[in-house]
């Protein structure tokens, strides 16, 4: 499942994950987020709690976004924070986080988590999961859907803004898995 679905619908996942736990979460759909995926308030707490979801399929999450990731958290004055990912850390990047008060999630990890819901749980999650067109980008600047463009340099295809040139959002390589979907 982690593998189909486009990053916005991972942060949405990780979102509705936090929200069946009892928090009340706040979240930008686009735009510059400045680290922070969402914002969590627990009413147990008057400190909110801040994500940083990355949706790397193959990406090793090192030292150095853990390090990013702590300096927004000092810049908020936050002891702790949660940084989730689709794929793992980096035997550094794990102990930084351990060390800094950050509560480090990989993908194992969090499919672990969502079998412990329940049954009618879980529908939810998938639901928030699949929705809509689940495998098709977002763009990070403007907040459309990409469509697939082909490349004049090189083979293949990728992902590019469908507001482009307006929108300058960059372009996502086409993944084995969207090709599938």
């Amino acid at each position: 499942m982690l593998a189909a679905i486009e990053w916005r619908r991972f942060e949405a996942l990780c979102e509705a994950l936090y929200a069946q736990a009892g928090f009340t979460t706040r979240s930008q759909s686009h735009g510059a987020d400045g680290g922070i995926d969402s914002w969590l308030h627990s009413k147990h707490s008057d400190v909110p709690r801040i994500v940083q979801c990355k949706h790397w399929q193959s990406k090793v999450v090192g030292v150095k976004e853990m390090r990013e990731f702590f300096g927004v958290m000092a810049s908020h004055q936050l002891k702790s924070g949660t940084y989730v990912t689709s794929s793992t850390f980096s035997a550094d990047a794990a102990a930084f986080a351990k060390a800094n008060g950050i509560h480090a999630q990989d993908g194992t990890a969090l499919l672990k988590v969502i079998s412990q819901r329940t049954p009618e749980q879980q529908a939810a999650l998938l639901a928030v999961a699949y929705e809509g067109e689940y495998w098709r980008p977002i763009c990070a600047s403007c907040g459309t859907k990409m469509v697939e463009r082909s490349s004049t340099k090189s083979e293949g295809s990728f992902w590019g803004c469908a507001n482009y040139p307006k929108c300058w959002g960059g372009t996502i390589p086409k993944s084995k898995a969207s090709v599938a979907a």
